[in-house]
């Protein structure tokens, strides 16, 4: 690394995965502008920073920065559809007006 870079080490709060983990940047990110991170699977996706704080450093007189971030909506993988019915299922139906459960007589 040469004598003129620096980076910085940033604390990472993901709501999405409710993970921490510390990550270098050469600068910190800004409220409303997105990162990329890899996921646990190894994929990278997009996050959204949510929030930016700083807090005193257990060492010196050394504040360290601190991100909240959340994946991008577009991002976050589509539920999936609900199972198809099997034919000789009995169809589903909506309860029609009036239409109640009412027990057969035995009198």
């Amino acid at each position: 690394m040469s004598s003129g870079a620096r980076v910085i080490e940033v604390e990472i709060q993901n709501e999405t995965h409710q993970t921490q983990e510390r990550l270098r940047f050469a600068s910190v990110p800004r409220i409303g502008e997105g990162i990329r991170l890899r996921e646990p699977d190894g994929c990278w996706a997009s996050y959204d920073v949510l929030d930016v704080w700083y807090q005193k450093a257990e060492f010196g007189d050394v504040w360290m920065p601190y991100l909240h971030v959340c994946m991008t909506p577009n991002e976050q993988p589509t539920p999936a559809p609900p199972p198809a019915h099997s034919s000789f299922a009995e169809p589903l139906r909506s309860p029609v007006w009036g239409e109640e459960e009412v027990p057969p007589s035995t009198g």
